[in-house]
């Protein structure tokens, strides 16, 4: 894990290559494409979820 002083670095040397307007656009999609990666976990393991209900309930009738 990168420690304080190289992401200070990092985001130095990206402010100098994208510049100031670019920076937000950039952190606005890496987080929408964090949140739709969040979503779609969260949808396959509620649906992993339902089905090992579905199997229970088969096994216990």
């Amino acid at each position: 894990m990168p420690g304080g002083a190289s992401l200070f670095i990092i985001a130095i040397i990206a402010l100098i290559i994208f510049g100031p307007k670019k920076l937000p656009e950039f952190g606005r999609a890496a987080g929408q494409t964090l949140r739709e990666f969040k979503n779609a976990t969260n949808g396959m393991m509620n649906e992993h979820d339902e089905n090992d209900k579905k199997a229970i309930e088969k096994k216990e009738q």
